[in-house]
């Protein structure tokens, strides 16, 4: 196989991963986000039980990712992994915060412990999804890397406005996400307590999108140039608020289930824009984009080691598949409150 066939099946292997870590975690963030909005303890425990089965496995994904980075565009891996230091440290703090806070919450019945693990486990939600945005509206307008691609700004350079639009963009989107999720999954009065809030926050994801995309426009027109070469691309970002206004109609029709599935549609669509935006480059130097860019062929790996590592990944990824699917199908349905409960 040629090695630039590798390189783009590799690419593919990554925004897969980043496709699914971002539909199938998004909603959980999103619940997590939500949290503190719920009106008792009985409501925080449903919220809690609605994603208990998924939650860890949902995050094997972001495993994928940092996994196919380091294997298959191991420069980038390097650049991203020390520019980004302190970001990501404090990101992994806030998914073992948010662990904790998930199984430690019902250890104990008092207040104060259950409030205080509440607020850790919304605030550390918030973060995640905050920190995933900022990093995507980073890679959109750019990082200064020099000749080397060493990474040549400080933290304060990923704080950006863009990113931080991006950032602000995700956690709504998320919100949206798992609002949708939660009015899925429950029944009875806060079902019809949790249908109430998937307007507002569907609004709040577009008029922040609204902007976001007014922001794109104005600093990063290169994220629309190959809409422009092949008109036919714009087709998707049609299709994807088309999707996001769907969820509207199905909620006035009370399918929640297509709901969720509009749901997903619009945020696969929205990542499948930000890699025709981005495509070939994995990191955009601002400092000389031609030269200092790390791009999915001067970055990768060897052609035998991608071609080893493909095999691994074709084997790999349908397990990980069929796991989500069994486990979704085995926890399939209303969420109820029992003995095993959070």
């Amino acid at each position: 196989m040629e090695e630039s066939t590798l390189q783009l099946l590799w690419y593919l292997v990554v925004g897969l991963s980043m496709l699914m870590y971002t539909v199938l975690d998004g909603f959980d963030l999103g619940v997590g986000s939500l949290h503190l909005f719920a009106r008792d303890d009985r409501e925080r425990r449903l919220f809690l039980n609605a994603i208990g089965p998924f939650w860890d496995g949902n995050e094997v994904w972001l495993v994928v990712i940092v996994g196919a980075l380091f294997a298959g565009f191991p420069e980038v891996y390097a650049t991203v992994f020390s520019g980004f230091y302190t970001l990501l440290t404090i990101l992994l703090a806030g998914l073992m915060f948010r662990a904790a806070a998930i199984e430690f919450r019902s250890k104990r019945e008092g207040k104060k412990w259950r409030t205080g693990w509440d607020i850790v486990f919304s605030a550390s939600s918030l973060l995640v999804s905050f920190i995933f945005g900022l990093g995507l509206g980073n890679f959109v307008v750019g990082i200064p890397l020099d000749e080397n691609f060493v990474f040549v700004g400080n933290f304060a350079t990923l704080f950006r406005p863009y990113p931080i639009l991006v950032g602000l963009m995700a956690i709504t989107l998320f919100m949206m996400h798992g609002a949708i999720y939660l009015a899925m999954k429950t029944e009875g009065e806060i079902h019809a307590h949790l249908r109430r809030w998937i307007i507002p926050v569907v609004t709040a994801f577009i008029i922040v999108y609204t902007l976001t995309t007014i922001a794109t426009l104005a600093c990063c027109s290169h994220m629309i140039a190959r809409l422009w070469e092949y008109p036919i691309l714009f087709l998707i970002p049609t299709a994807a608020l088309a999707f996001i206004l769907n969820i509207f109609y199905q909620v006035r029709k009370k399918r929640d289930g297509w709901a969720f599935l509009s749901s997903c549609a619009g945020i696969f669509l929205l990542l499948i824009l930000f890699g025709l935006g981005t495509f070939p480059n994995l990191a955009t130097s601002t400092i000389n984009p031609a030269q200092n860019s790390l791009t999915i062929y001067n970055s990768s790996s060897t052609p035998y080691t991608l071609t080893v590592l493909l095999i691994i990944v074709a084997i790999g990824i349908p397990l990980v598949l069929a796991y989500s699917f069994y486990v979704y199908r085995i926890f399939k349905g209303k969420v109820q409150l029992d003995y095993s409960s959070y």
